[in-house]
């Protein structure tokens, strides 16, 4: 296994992440840090031929992976915790300090795409965050009216807390929905890997309420009522299937261009 790498700035990564997906497709990666203006784009293949094109026109360097490349990469992550909001903290490795918070969530590095650190995994991340901040105090006051006894309070419905993800990859916008207290929670992607690998996260992180799915969200039939739908796709697939996705109270959208 060869990877293609180049740490770029922002314009460049703007102007050039189109012909690389093209050429890369779902194998580009993008590695950016909020504390950096800096980013590395990566390139796997088994092919260092196929790789020294995209050298020769792009720049960078090519690398020869070791066999347990993987298990190199995940201990040489940084291992400082991602906060979101004053609600969730991610970490990458099982601390003393995280190993029973209710608050955090343990992503480690795996073989599918969302580890809390890509721009659009974090910017979706804080505005779930923020979509999910009233069913909290919502079914805070509902326990506390029905402890008080005011019975006629209690008519209202209670919000049903479900979220669609599309696109899910290691699982990370589910796991976290979870977290915030959704009640039910459906996990779309198209790749076995990933879900097999969002399922491991939810197990790592004792989450039950979720139902991994291996489907194609152009084909697979969306429930009539969601209340949040969370979509981190490309754009192209996010207009195919934009009449399917305008049945959520909320919509979270992100992704990239090509």
């Amino acid at each position: 296994m060869f990877v293609w790498r180049k740490r770029a700035s922002a314009v460049w990564l703007a102007a050039n992440e189109a012909p690389l997906r093209e050429i890369g497709g779902r194998r580009l990666a993008i590695i950016s840090r909020a504390d950096r203006k800096s980013a590395i784009a990566e390139i796997a293949g088994s092919s260092r031929r196929n790789l020294e094109k995209i050298c020769s026109r792009f720049g960078g360097t090519i690398e020869k992976l070791p066999r347990d490349w993987l298990a190199k990469f995940s201990q040489a992550q940084t291992t400082k915790p991602i906060k979101i909001g004053k609600r969730l903290v991610i970490y990458k490795s099982v601390t003393s300090k995280n190993r029973s918070r209710n608050n955090s969530l343990l992503i480690p590095a795996g073989r599918a795409f969302g580890m809390g650190e890509h721009p659009t995994t974090a910017m979706s991340l804080r505005l779930l965050e923020r979509c999910t901040r009233f069913w909290g105090a919502q079914a805070a006051c509902r326990r506390r009216l029905f402890k008080e006894g005011s019975a006629g309070s209690l008519r209202s419905p209670e919000p049903e807390r479900t979220l669609l993800d599309l696109g899910t990859g290691s699982g990370i916008l589910a796991l976290a929905a979870a977290r915030f207290g959704a009640k039910r929670v459906i996990a779309i992607d198209d790749d076995p890997v990933a879900i097999a690998t969002a399922r491991e996260n939810a197990r790592r992180n004792k989450l039950e309420n979720i139902d991994f799915r291996v489907a194609d969200v152009r084909r697979w039939p969306f429930p009539p009522k969601i209340e949040i739908i969370t979509a981190n796709l490309f754009s192209e697939l996010l207009i195919e299937i934009l009449p399917k996705l305008k049945r959520a109270q909320w919509l979270i959208l992100s992704g990239i261009l090509r």
